[in-house]
């Protein structure tokens, strides 16, 4: 999640941890614990931009991590706040305010390695990363835990905040459940055969949900508003197999590959390969020159070929905002 919400998630995990004994503290050690596991993408502004996506929500989302870092981070705390809390109170603090982060994440499309060092990625993909309807609660919550001295009130206002934003999170659950269903429904009555099929919601709500759908030569994409009425149609993107063949053996193209768990196109344009990750979707869904919204240009190097992330502008954010907007009531 967006590292905002991951701070008031942090905060209210710390308050109820630890709310009687350091009181509003918690706002700065709620912060700063809910942050510790994003620091993964300061470390990655000094990699390779491609190792960098290849370790975020690695090492630092692990429960392994977690495990030597709350008995190190509660010992210290409790060295600072002496006489408030002891060690096995700042430790467990520590504990949970770095798993509710990684929890949390799981719930996003994006792979957390919370069993690091395997290489498996949990990603339920029920949640966007920003998501106004999971963040508000709390952060009403927060505000009035602020403004209020009784530990045992502030405790009650948490909580009632925290349930409100996890019912949420479990309501995204069974509301994938419904639009994969639909999605499955529709692929049936088109008499179409598929390996494979992940759904994932679109930005900032669980109303519009995407679907990819994988076939032996291609990739089928397509939305779905819970407001449509409308029957679901299905674009296909060619896997095109023998550009792919042109970047065997080249690093950043196994790192990607990697990275994106087998969800990609390569596509040419003006003779420079991209490698196109399915996962996030479409900014742009021209059927001549689509736009992926994480696309990599193949620029020659004078050892090899060397993948860089196409940038995104403002536009491209706003035309999708614009194209979610109106797909969400069902146009």
């Amino acid at each position: 999640m967006d590292s905002f919400t991951q701070i008031a998630l942090g905060i209210a995990v710390a308050e109820i941890c630890a709310g009687k004994k350091l009181k509003n503290k918690t706002f700065l050690y709620g912060s700063v614990l809910g942050t510790i596991p994003d620091l993964d993408v300061v470390v990655g502004l000094f990699l390779d931009p491609i190792d960098a996506v290849l370790i975020h929500r690695g090492i630092s989302h692990s429960l392994f991590l977690f495990l030597f870092l709350s008995p190190l981070l509660g010992w210290l705390i409790s060295k600072t706040e002496k006489n408030k809390i002891n060690f096995l109170h700042a430790s467990n603090m520590v504990f949970w305010c770095l798993f509710t982060h990684v929890l949390l994440d799981m719930f996003t499309s994006w792979g957390t390695q919370i069993i690091w060092p395997l290489d498996y990625r949990f990603a339920l993909k029920t949640i966007f990363v920003v998501d106004p309807l999971y963040t508000i609660p709390l952060v009403i919550a927060l505000i009035i835990v602020w403004k209020t001295k009784d530990a045992v009130l502030r405790k009650k206002h948490i909580i009632k905040g925290l349930l409100i934003s996890s019912f949420y999170l479990l309501l995204s659950c069974f509301i994938k459940l419904y639009a994969l269903s639909q999605f499955e429904k529709a692929l049936k009555r088109q008499g179409i055969t598929y390996s494979e099929i992940i759904v994932k919601p679109t930005a900032f709500n669980t109303i519009l949900w995407n679907a990819n759908v994988a076939k032996p030569d291609s990739y089928l994409l397509a939305d779905y508003s819970l407001l449509d009425s409308q029957p679901i149609t299905f674009t296909a993107y060619n896997k095109n197999k023998p550009l792919e063949s042109k970047l065997n053996g080249n690093s950043d193209f196994e790192k990607l590959k990697k990275a994106s768990e087998g969800w990609y196109i390569i596509s040419q344009k003006n003779k420079s390969l991209y490698f196109n990750d399915l996962r996030f979707g479409l900014l742009n869904d021209n059927p001549i020159n689509p736009q992926f919204a994480f696309s990599y240009k193949f620029i020659a190097t004078d050892s090899q070929l060397k993948a860089v992330e196409v940038p995104k502008s403002k536009r491209d954010g706003k035309r999708l905002l614009l194209k979610i907007a109106n797909r969400i009531k069902g146009n």
